[in-house]
């Protein structure tokens, strides 16, 4: 019986997902497929598109047998801890023999090149890091460009690697492998080269685009005869899950849905308080309280924060913290204890079910199917951590266009998607 592992997101299940899915089933010979999937809030810090459960059942209806939720606390984190959170779910369950995701290079070999110098951290690489951030850069543009000078200065032929660092699902897989490695797991790593547009890129191109332009084209088209075409972008079962949430109402739903809530909430709390978010830093509090104070859009909130070394996304995550609950005390308290507190069942199919039975006795977290039975667990982590998930998807509805579904208490009340095939 081998096992693939995929981390995720799924916002929303496009041709390209599919792709990648059945390139690595074929490359690791999979039996069965176990998805780690972002539930509510993705790592860029955005709401996703619909909610966890309808890209659940998007999942399970194109190829997937088993779907686990990353919680929040990770599924909006860093790379680092983004993959953390998800190679740590996927070892506990003690049966995945592979993990494969997909990059812009395709190389393996490179990607664990720099992957190791990341780990063992040569003083080089340490002395162009700090560098780097002495002259003010971000810190994923400044570890980019002391990986650029220590392999410029210690490899003969550096182009392909300097390459490599540039591209965002690169980095994701490096990080990915930095986790295999430093968990001491005995999973097995895999890549499959991305085809067609870039991770980024917000242009519909062919049958094959990225989440963003997918995402974009929904925006843009929101009315029922226009969105129409985005059959082309997704396979069958995403459209027809699509479809489903917006005319009922649930969605899409998008970052700027909870802009006034947020600016609020800003406006509302000290400088302290906004200093304790994660991913705050250096002053960074200062910037946040006055643009908080000028802005009345999103967009203008997070224009008024960004800068050359606090970027865009980085301020995304921090601003939806605000909405979500987490403070870098929580983020800390949850690392100190090894990460992922459970495993929580999103959805499963037939062969998930088989899945579920077989990796019981081996799994090493508990691994919730009725979240309800776990609300008052004596392991105080696994309790605050499911109480952020479920506060988390009470202020996400909250971006549904239907009254209706607005209610809070649904991570307690809502069963996993079954697809019986």
């Amino acid at each position: 019986m081998t096992v693939l592992g995929l981390i995720v997101e799924y916002n929303p299940f496009h041709n390209g997902h599919k792709y990648h899915m059945e390139e690595a089933q074929k490359l690791t010979n999979a039996d069965f497929t176990v998805c780690i999937m972002s539930g509510n809030f993705i790592q860029r810090g955005e709401p996703a598109i619909v909610n966890k459960w309808a890209r659940s059942r998007m999942a399970l209806m194109s190829g997937a047998d088993l779907v686990i939720e990353l919680p929040t606390v990770y599924s909006m984190a860093s790379a680092e801890y983004f993959a953390y959170g998800a190679v740590k779910l996927l070892d506990s369950l003690g049966i995945v023999d592979y993990i494969c995701f997909g990059s812009e290079s395709g190389n393996i070999e490179d990607l664990e090149l720099i992957a190791d110098v990341l780990i063992n951290e040569p003083e080089a690489f340490k002395s162009y890091l700090q560098k780097s951030l002495s002259e003010g850069h971000s810190y994923p543009l400044s570890r980019e460009k002391a990986l650029s000078m220590y392999f410029t200065n210690y490899l003969q032929n550096p182009d392909m690697i300097l390459r490599t660092i540039a591209s965002s699902n690169n980095i994701l897989g490096i990080e990915y492998i930095k986790a295999v490695k430093r968990l001491n797991s005995n999973i097995k790593f895999q890549t499959i080269k991305r085809i067609s547009n870039d991770y980024n890129s917000e242009e519909v191109s062919g049958s094959i685009s990225s989440a963003t332009a997918v995402r974009k084209f929904i925006g843009v088209n929101q009315s029922t005869n226009s969105l129409a075409n985005l059959e082309s972008l997704v396979p069958t079962a995403s459209f027809s899950a699509l479809m489903d949430e917006f005319s009922a109402g649930r969605g899409p739903v998008f970052s700027h849905s909870f802009e006034n809530y947020i600016i609020g909430l800003l406006r509302k709390m000290s400088l302290e308080e906004i200093k304790n978010l994660p991913y705050v830093s250096e002053g960074l509090e200062n910037r946040i309280k006055k643009s908080a104070e000028d802005s009345g859009t999103l967009e203008n909130l997070i224009s008024g924060i960004a800068t050359k070394r606090f970027t865009r996304t980085r301020i995304q995550r921090i601003i939806f913290s605000v909405l979500t609950g987490l403070t870098q005390n929580m983020f800390n308290s949850f690392n100190s204890y090894g990460g992922p507190q459970y495993v929580r069942i999103l959805g499963f199919n037939t062969k998930g079910r088989v899945l579920l039975k077989r990796m019981k006795p081996h799994c090493t977290l508990p691994i919730i199917t009725k979240t309800s039975q776990f609300k008052n667990s004596c392991n105080p982590m696994l309790r605050k951590m499911l109480q952020l998930e479920s506060e988390s998807t009470d202020l996400y509805v909250l971006g549904y266009k239907n009254p209706k579904f607005k209610k809070a208490g649904q991570d307690f009340t809502q069963n996993p998607v079954m697809i019986y095939k």
